[in-house]
C-alpha cells in the first residue's frame, strides 16, 4: 500500500505545474484525498481535500480559483493542477488519503492526523 507524489519542479511566476500521486494497493476513489504543503520551519497547510461522501472540494484561500484536484480513477491517481504559481507557493506538497470519518470539510479542509497513508512528497520551487 503506497502513495507516490511527483510533478513537482521548478517554475517561473505565473508558470504551471501539475501534480500527481499514484496509489498501489488500494483504490483511491474509495479514500478521501487530500494535498498538503510545508515550509521548513512552518506548520503544514492543508490546501484542499476531497471526500468520498461530499462531492464538493475545499481549496484552501491561499490557492482558490488558481488550484484544482481531481481524480482519474481508471488511472487510480490524483490530481493537482496549479495555475498562476507564485514565489509563496513554494514548499514541499504531500498527498494523503484515508477513510477516516471527518477527514474533509468544506470549511475548514483536510484534518492531516485523520490521514493514514501519505506520499513522499514533492518539491515545488517558483522563482525567476
Amino acid at each position: 500500500v503506497q502513495l507516490q507524489a511527483s510533478g513537482g519542479g521548478l517554475v517561473q511566476p505565473g508558470g504551471s505545474l501539475r501534480l500527481s500521486c499514484a496509489a498501489s494497493g488500494f483504490t483511491l476513489n474509495y479514500y478521501t484525498v487530500a494535498w498538503f504543503r510545508q515550509v521548513p520551519g512552518k506548520e503544514r497547510e492543508g490546501i484542499s481535500c476531497v471526500s468520498t461522501s461530499d462531492p464538493r472540494t475545499f481549496y484552501a484561500d491561499s490557492v482558490k480559483g488558481r488550484f484544482t484536484l481531481s481524480r482519474d480513477g481508471a488511472k487510480n491517481v490524483v490530481y493537482l493542477q496549479m495555475n498562476s504559481l507564485k514565489p509563496e507557493d513554494t514548499a514541499v506538497y504531500y498527498c494523503a488519503a484515508t477513510q477516516g470519518f471527518g477527514a474533509c470539510s468544506v470549511q475548514a479542509g483536510p484534518s492531516g492526523p485523520v490521514f493514514g497513508y501519505w506520499g513522499q512528497g514533492t518539491q515545488v520551487t517558483v522563482s525567476s
